[in-house]
């Protein structure tokens, strides 16, 4: 389910009330797009609205011009490129591009992105530039090829330049200017760019500077010149591509976009217009050319020295008539396809945009992508309270909640009651964690996506009982065990045909390093299984491989993980003679949010944490200085790295989600359709009595289901039912009843539910969780309590005190879809909601502050516990 995306979705909307605002234009809650006031601003600069998804043909070819000035055609084909979730984008987002009908590629680089993609012949280049592909816009909202990033000077420009080297300036295509032997600025930056000037030597020069969303245009020509962001060992990798095309011209590429919050001299944002571009490589066309021909004319004429298919591993030279180093050629930038892309409100748009004190909701990270698309159907809706999301570990919110400190938690499992007040759960979304993953095919191949892990190889990554390196092989007890979960024989059964080459990265799961109910199901799915205990209580698998001792006979299910390992290894290195650690914390690595468990796997960018080297700036005279932390990025093409991550977010960044095993060999991916399976045997825990208590889905009681996956989980929305200040419990019944309504409605808009979630509907398998969200929110705002029998709350088995339809039973303009009814986004209107304050009690607020201060330490203590206690029974 990663890697696919719901169809439809809703153009940014634009508020005419909140345009007071300085240059800032906003959007209303839910709205249709085709009204002009409100779409996004990035839509409207375009002459058209963005749409969700695009598909367009045309006819490129190569041509060369003959002696006799004839064109001669070379090439011709007729290339097809499609695209899929174009609108509301999120920084990091990745866009499915694809393509039939492309010049079949030759010399596979072993890495598309950046610089490295460049010793390719006949790629697709894929970028992403600033503006909009239309001749009525004004220049500056129109893209150029000084719009589109690059991040290397390599990329777009080439200095000195001689011979067969120089083939654009022989493109038949081409502007005069930019045939000379200096071109591509004019004047040329001689300042800036020194000792690239040669035209009486006949070397030839060609600068394709970028230009900055503030103005400043860099030269591109020097490590001096380029933009910040394109500087080397810059905080994310290249996103800029050279694909390959099979044999029959097809490819397909996950493109990530960044918003001006990751690439702030790109600039792209919910009002500045921006556009993918593809650019098929398909030869420079060549002019007339001299008699006798020159060196140049002959360079310009080359068609590749790699059949189609092939690789080029080593990176060995390739004809630069067909390479991507001539993207922004004009033979080759004519044949553009300019993909229109549509940026959401950024995460900090209610911050800025609307000044009132937010009413916080604290707690699972898992409503994460749910509140990034709620948050603004409250914030630019003054009718409604301002709804804010305060991730933190799951316990730590439902402290607050409990104590005061907010008004209402986010939890996803059964938590404790301390206190002497009641509390309900309302059940808000429908989601789940997943092991995401990287992961590539031997010999260049392309990225697996078939992963199947069961219970019992998730037992052996968390009990760090993999050994990494020859580092860990000294471990007591376990010195024969698999160096890597990619060497061990259970893991290679289940997945064959994958590169046994170990990493120290195969020897754990990114895993969270705080209290989380995720870890409690993972955990939970971990002890259903008879096997994976086994394991754990000091039963050798089939193949030998033993249990970690630290680990053995651990308490499950468990709410976090600790840190139990105490093996130093004795190593005659330097660096870790000077630096001892346990290393197989190292390896573990774990961190605090799956946010970045999320951007780890974008990045194949591992935390363990076992660089050890010696710091080579410092003066070999002076005493040795160490550099120890994380590990570098994986290299493209031996990519391998599994992280717990949250399904909202695979959606969103389209990672790959493992299939879990279930019963009888089953293996089950996350799905709408698993996470249905999963509810339909989820059940309402709790104290006897209690009618407010949490439905839970039992990760062992849905893998004996066989079609459910077992990581699926259900968020509710908790707060107190007595005692809770009545302007805050009206705004958390409002929020609850507005959330599992209009904020059902599967789409990508402000407002709507993101992929990587089950809607919850008034019908089907849900309606258990729908009718149960109701009567929390009706006795959350009565503040009477379960046991007040005139309270005002209605009884178990009473209807939901929303008007009934006499018909049908089910409640009467709810705005919550039919599961037999399901609602287009593109068309759906605003669902009528209760009117909500806009402010709630300043004294709640005021203490805010210091409450936050509260929780954030009881999260830091309990991190700090998982490194002193033994979490055994």
């Amino acid at each position: 389910m990663g890697a696919r995306r719901l169809a439809g979705g809703l153009a940014l909307v634009v508020l005419a009330a909140l345009t007071l605002l300085p240059g800032v234009s906003v959007g209303s809650a839910v709205s249709a797009p085709d009204a002009p006031e409100r779409r996004s601003a990035a839509v409207l600069a375009a002459a058209a609205p963005v749409k969700d998804s695009y598909r367009a043909t045309k006819t490129i070819g190569r041509v060369v011009v003959d002696a006799h000035g004839v064109e001669q055609p070379v090439s011709s084909y007729d290339m097809t490129v499609t695209a899929d979730g174009l609108t509301d984008l999120r920084g990091r987002e990745r866009v499915e591009v694809s393509w039939t009908g492309a010049p079949p590629s030759g010399g596979r680089s072993n890495d598309p992105y950046g610089p490295k993609g460049l010793a390719q012949e006949y790629p697709v280049v894929v970028l992403q530039c600033r503006g909009l592909d239309d001749p009525k816009l004004p220049p500056r909202k129109r893209l150029s090829r000084e719009t589109c990033w690059t991040s290397a000077v390599t990329q777009r420009s080439v200095l000195i330049a001689s011979g067969a080297n120089a083939t654009w300036t022989v493109d038949h295509y081409a502007d005069p200017a930019d045939r000379e032997l200096i071109s591509g600025m004019e004047p040329f930056p001689s300042e800036e760019c020194p000792n690239v000037e040669h035209p009486e030597l006949g070397w030839a020069t060609h600068i394709t500077p970028f230009r900055a969303a503030n103005g400043t245009v860099y030269p591109f020509c020097n490590a001096d010149e380029i933009a910040p962001e394109a500087a080397v060992d810059s905080a994310m990798p290249p996103a800029e591509m050279a694909a390959f095309s099979d044999e029959n011209g097809r490819g397909e590429v996950q493109f990530e976009v960044r918003s001006a919050v990751e690439n702030e001299s790109l600039g792209c944002s919910y009002k500045v217009a921006c556009s993918i571009v593809v650019v098929p490589i398909v030869g420079i066309s060549c002019a007339q050319p001299q008699h006798p021909m020159t060196e140049v004319d002959k360079g310009c004429r080359k068609y590749g020295q790699f059949p189609p298919g092939s690789s080029n591993f080593a990176g060995l030279g390739v004809d630069q008539a067909v390479s991507p180093e001539l993207w922004w050629s004009e033979s080759n930038w004519r044949n553009r396809f300019s993909i229109p892309i549509d940026f959401g409100l950024p995460p900090d748009a209610c911050e800025v945009l609307d000044q009132r004190p937010p009413t916080g909701f604290y707690g699972s990270e898992l409503m994460a992508q749910a509140a990034l698309q709620w948050a603004p159907a409250y914030c630019l809706n003054k009718k409604r309270f301002k709804f804010q999301l305060n991730q933190m570990p799951d316990q730590t919110g439902w402290n607050l909640m409990e104590t005061g400190g907010g008004p209402a938690a986010f939890v996803a499992a059964e938590h404790k009651r301390t206190g002497s007040d009641p509390v309900g759960y309302a059940p808000t979304a429908v989601t789940g964690f997943s092991v995401g993953y990287v992961i590539d095919r031997p010999g260049n191949a392309g990225e697996f996506t078939d992963l199947r892990l069961n219970p019992r190889l998730i037992a052996k990554l968390i009990t760090q009982s993999y050994l990494g390196s020859d580092l860990g092989r000294g471990h007591p007890g376990i010195g024969d065990n698999p160096l890597a979960i990619m060497n061990d024989p259970e893991f290679i059964k289940l997945n064959p045909g994958l590169s046994q080459i170990s990493q120290e990265a195969g020897a754990n799961l990114i895993s969270l390093a705080n209290s989380a109910d995720v870890i409690r199901q993972l955990t939970t799915y971990v002890a259903s299984d008879k096997e994976a205990m086994a394991f754990i209580n000091g039963k050798p698998d089939p193949w030998g491989m033993k249990v970690n001792p630290a680990y053995k006979r651990i308490e499950l299910p468990r709410d976090e993980w600790p840190l139990l390992d105490e093996y130093v290894p004795e190593t005659e290195q330097e660096c870790r003679k000077a630096n001892p650690a346990v290393y197989f914390n190292l390896l573990a690595a774990p961190v605090t949010t799956m946010r970045k468990i999320a951007d780890a796997l974008i990045d194949a960018w591992p935390y363990t944490a076992t660089r050890c080297e010696r710091d080579l700036s410092v003066d070999p005279e002076s005493p040795p200085v160490f550099k120890i932390g994380r590990v570098d990025r994986q290299s493209f093409g031996a990519r391998f790295l599994l992280g717990l991550a949250s399904s909202g977010d695979a959606e969103r960044y389209g990672l790959h989600e493992a299939a879990l095993e279930t019963s009888n060999g089953t293996y089950v991916e996350p799905s709408e359709e698993s996470f249905a399976a999963a509810v339909r045997v989820a059940q309402q825990v709790g104290e006897k009595g209690d009618e407010y208590g949490p439905y839970v889905v039992d990760a062992g009681r849905a893998a004996r289901a066989g079609n459910a996956y077992p990581g699926t989980m259900i968020v509710s929305t908790v707060a107190r039912l007595q005692n809770l200040e009545q302007e805050q419990a009206d705004d958390v019944a409002s929020f609850i009843r507005i959330a599992t309504t209009e904020g059902q409605r599967p789409g990508r808009g402000n407002g709507f539910l993101p992929a990587g979630y089950l809607p919850i509907r008034k019908t089907g398998v849900t309606a258990k969780l729908w009718r149960q969200a109701q009567r929390t929110a009706d006795a959350i705002e009565a503040q009477a309590g379960p046991d007040d029998p005139d309270d005002g709350s209605p009884d178990q088995d009473d209807t939901p005190t929303t008007p009934v339809d006499p018909e049908t039973g089910d409640p009467e303009n709810d705005g919550s879809p039919d599961e037999d009814d399901p609602v287009n986004p593109d068309q759906a209107e605003a669902a009528p909601t209760t009117p909500t304050s806009a402010e709630s009690s300043n004294m709640g607020r005021s203490l805010l502050p210091v409450l936050m201060i509260i929780g954030l330490l009881a999260a830091a203590s309990s991190v700090v516990s998982r490194f002193v206690g033994s979490g055994r029974p």
